[in-house]
Order: structure tokens, then sequence, then C-alpha cells
């Protein structure tokens, strides 16, 4: 057996010694002036005392190999019977008897699964490694098996050498162990910033779903919301924040915190991007999100929504046909620079909208236009419930636990409702010009619509007081044209009142010697909620809800 490739690391053998060894000639000549002479502080040399150093070729194998601190084992044949086991060996596992097979003498090597291993070794002719095992000694090994050949009894045999990697397995391990902590932490501080429970508005059907990457990935930025705006109407938000850990979900938490206060305001989706924008710069230069901002009102049937350099939009309309909606779009958030559009989409009775992250289109062996195309097609099949479709789509896509990427889903419907369960869904409207009568007017007609719907005598009033004090702050403070509208769901009356003036009212406390300024206030007394906003084009909206009784709701126009 040869040893010298190992010959560096025997003790007391060093570099000097083995050239020494090799060429003794060099030992006896010692270094001379040019004049001959030998300096005085190099004039000692080798003497015949000197124990020679042994070839490497000359050192026994056993010696060496009993003196090795690995784990060394010799088995020979194809049952790998034991030849030997070193000192390392034995102080690990216990003796071993000579001769007897491995799958009976070494039943380390059968638990640590190596006898398949050891088989392998004598077919191939070539050394294989199994890294970091542990032991049943409760240590860690990375095993070598190494054929040998014995030409003596023409047999073959494996050489087992198994160096001790505790401390790196114990290492890897605690790392693992705090990589596991930090994604536990970045998922857990993820789903608390998301909704716990998606309000649902009177007129839409929502469902959303989460499901952050897999084991080895960091989590991501993805969130959602759905916040409900008052009057009917409904603002969905979803964006994906580049990035991964706990940065990407905390910079997700204020952006999401942020679009909630600016969707209190009721600003057109444009407008609250631009405002996040700004805000996205000020969290973290170096951090950019996408989003998409759409609010849906049920007056207009459509979805009026702003991008950021978002995935577009896909809607399904109630023949099945899908529509993508990928205009107006504008860079990611945190960029500044840009000023912002709104555009729209019909969403009418009947229709579908699917908002996305990146994960559920996005993969690496294939464009991303193809992974859009690929869920218009899912979409276009999917039907029932808004978590069946939401859930069907997350399937389609090949999404599973493992996926490489955080996906999240949100799916509205905007129910076709006909029947009974289409008479709680009522709207009328009356065109005012102004005018002394136009109070008046407005108090008979909400007087008759309320009596139309089956209203009891005390919600009937309130009504009819909130339209004509809405209407008689429009005629005093706003412009024509005017229009007052009522609306009933299945949960709520709401009144509301559009004119051309864009000023929008405020509540106040009125002096005693003031003649105005207590419309509002009473509205905000008598009223569930009340709130106001600015109409595309010029003008504003003033409006009031009641929460119908439980009875009142559900009875509709029996």
């Amino acid at each position: 057996m040869n040893f010298t490739r190992w010959s560096a690391r025997l003790p007391g053998i060093n570099g000097t010694q083995r050239r020494t060894a090799a060429r003794p000639d060099l030992a006896t000549v010692p270094d001379r002036r040019p004049d001959g002479t030998v300096p005085a502080a190099r004039v000692e040399r080798l003497t015949d005392e000197t124990v020679p150093v042994p070839a490497v070729d000359e050192l026994p194998a056993r010696e060496v190999l009993d003196r090795v601190p690995a784990l060394v084992a010799l088995v020979h044949g194809s049952d790998h019977r034991i030849a030997y086991v070193n000192d390392a060996y034995t102080a690990a596992f216990g003796v071993r008897p000579l001769g007897g097979p491995a799958h009976e003498a070494l039943p380390e090597l059968r638990e640590l699964g190596l006898l398949p291993l050891l088989d392998q070794v004598l077919r191939s002719g070539r050394p294989r490694t199994l890294k970091s095992r542990k032991a049943p000694d409760g240590r860690s090994y990375t095993f070598t098996c190494t054929p040998v050949a014995e030409p003596k009894d023409d047999g073959r045999g494996v050489l087992v050498f198994a160096t001790d990697v505790t401390d790196h397995a114990d290492a890897a391990e605690r790392l693992r162990a705090s990589e596991r902590r930090q994604r536990e932490t970045a998922v857990t501080l993820q789903r608390s910033l998301l909704p716990q429970v998606l309000e649902q508005p009177d007129d839409l059907r929502i469902a959303a779903t989460y499901q952050p990457g897999g084991t080895e990935a960091a989590v991501g930025g993805d969130w959602y919301d759905v916040i409900t705006l008052g009057g009917g109407r409904t603002a969905l938000v979803i964006g994906d924040v580049m990035g991964r850990g706990v940065r990407a979900a905390a910079v997700m938490g204020q952006l999401r915190t942020a679009v909630r206060a600016y969707a209190r305001m009721d600003l057109p989706p444009h407008e609250v991007l631009q405002l996040l924008d700004g805000l996205a710069a000020d969290i973290d230069a170096n951090q950019i999100a996408t989003c998409v901002y759409a609010v849906h009102d049920p007056n207009e049937g459509r979805l009026v929504y702003a991008s950021a350099g978002h995935l577009p939009i896909l809607v399904r309309d109630e023949n099945g046909t899908v529509l993508r909606a990928d205009e107006p779009t504008g860079p990611p958030l945190g960029t500044g620079g840009w000023v912002h559009a709104s555009g729209s989409v019909p969403l009418g009775p009947g229709s579908t909208a699917v908002l996305y992250t990146d994960g559920l289109v996005e993969r690496r062996d294939e464009d991303l236009d193809e992974g859009i195309a690929a869920l218009e097609r899912a979409l276009a099949g999917a039907t029932g419930s808004p978590q069946v479709v939401c859930d069907r789509l997350v399937r389609s896509a090949g999404v599973q636990a493992d996926h490489d990427d955080d996906v999240a889903v949100l799916v509205l419907q905007h129910p076709a409702r006909t029947g009974p369960d289409g008479e709680l869904f009522r709207n009328a409207a009356l065109e005012l010009l102004g005018g002394v009568e136009a109070a008046p007017r407005a108090r008979a007609f909400a007087s008759g619509v309320l009596a139309s719907w089956r209203f009891p005598p005390d919600l009937h009033d309130l009504g009819v007081l909130a339209a004509s004090e809405l209407v008689a702050n429009s005629l005093q403070h706003g412009t024509p044209p005017m229009r007052l509208r009522l609306r009933r769901t299945d949960r709520r009356l709401i009144v509301e009142v559009t004119d051309g003036d864009d000023h929008l009212p405020r509540r106040r406390r009125a002096d005693p010697d003031d003649e105005s300024g207590r419309g509002i206030a009473m509205i905000a007394t008598i009223a569930t909620n009340w709130g106001s906003r600015r109409t595309p084009g010029g003008g504003k909206a003033v409006w009031c809800e009641f929460t119908l009784p439980e009875e009142v709701g559900r009875r509709g126009l029996r």
C-alpha cells in the first residue's frame, strides 16, 4: 500500500527532512563565500551520528492507520468481511470481530445505509463519498469508500475512511434553523399584515388566497386588500414589493396601511397611486413595488383602476369573454417622476374580475405573456363561487407548496340577481334643475320610492329627511345639474346627491346665531355613515346610508 500522498500528514516528518532524506548530498555541502571560506554562523553540519529518516514507502501501513484520528475500516469480498478497523473506529463504535460480514459485524454501517454504497464501489471500482451522516454514537461523519486490490488472495476490498464533521454539521444545522426561524417570522408578519377577514360589499362577492414560496425561498412582499368606501362603492388593491424577507413584508405593511388611509379620502385611483409613489420613495428609496388600485361603483357598472407597473386585471363578462385591462399603466411605485392615469373596464352583472401577482403567471422557462394568456384561458372556463374560481386558477397555474415565488390572487364577482333576490337591489334617480320647487320634488320623490319599497315608517321618514337635507345643501352650495339617487341593497339604504360644484362639504359646529351649517351635522347624526367625493369631469357627490334591520333587508318587496 503506497502512502506517499499522505506523507505530509505524518507526525514528526516535515518538508525539509523529506527533501534531506531524498538528497543527502545537499545535507553535507555548506554554503561558501566566493573566497572559499565558511561563515562562522553556518559552521554546523550533519554528523555521522544523525538518525536517517526512513522513506515513506518503508513506513508500516498498520502503524500509520492506527495513529490516524479518522475512523478507518477495511473490508474485503462480496459480503464485505472485516479485515481491519483502527483504534479510532474501535473507540467510536466498540470492538469489531475480524472476519465477520459487515451486515452483522458493522451494524453502524447498515444503519447509515453504507452497505449498498460498498457494493457500488466494488462493482464500479471507483471511490464514493457519503457526506455528513449522523452515526449511532451521535456524531456526524463524512464517509469515503475507496476500492482496494488484494493481489495475495486475488480479492478486492473497500477502505472505509470516516472523517468527524460533527462541528460542521452542527453549525450547518444551526444555520438552517436560523433561516427557518427567519422565514417563519417573515411569513407570520406577512400573514398578520394581510386582511384576516375580507370585507364583503353588498354588490360584490370576493375571495382571495395567498401562498408563500416554498421552504427554500424567503417570503416576498405580495399583498391585497378590499376596502368599502361607502355609498355602495368598493376599492380593491393588490401589490408586490420587490425583494424578500422581513424587510419586504414590513414595507408591504406600510404601503397597505397607507392605501387604507388614502382610500378614506375617496380619491380617484390615479391620485391614490400618485400619493403612494411618493410614500414608497420615503419608506425606502431602494425598494420598489408594483400595485394596482381599482374602484367599483355599482351605479356605473364599471371598474375604474390605475396601475403602477402591475400585471393587467382580467375580466370575464357574462358571456365568458375575457378582457385584459392592460392600459393605462405606469412605472412601479418609488420611481417618481410619473403622472399616473386612470382607466376603466366594464364590470356588469354576471362578470368576474381577477387581480393577481406575478408568482401566478411568471415562469423561468417561458415568456410572461404566455403565462397571462394561460391564465385567461383558465379564467374563461372557471365557474362557481369566487373561492372556487380562485382555487381553480391557482391549480391551473401549477402552484404547489414548493413553488419558488409568492402568489396572491383576488377574485371578485358582480352577481346577476333576478327574482326575489333582485328585488333587494333597486335604484331610483331624479334629475333636478334647481329652483324653489327642487326641494319639494325631491321629498315627494323620495317618499314615493321608499313607500314602494315597503320600508317601515321610521326608516321611511329618515330617508325622506336625508334626501331633503342633501338636496337643500346642494341647492345652496352647489350648481346644476343636480341628481338625487336612491339605492337599496339587502343591507342598507343609500341616498346620494350630485351637483356640478367640486367644493366638498365638511361637518362643522354651527353657532347659535348661524342661519346655516346644520344640514351636514344633521345628516351625520341620523345616518349610519356619510361622505363626499369629487366626480370625474368636475362636480361632487354627497351621500349617506342607513343600515337596514335584518327583517327589512331579507323581506324585500314581499
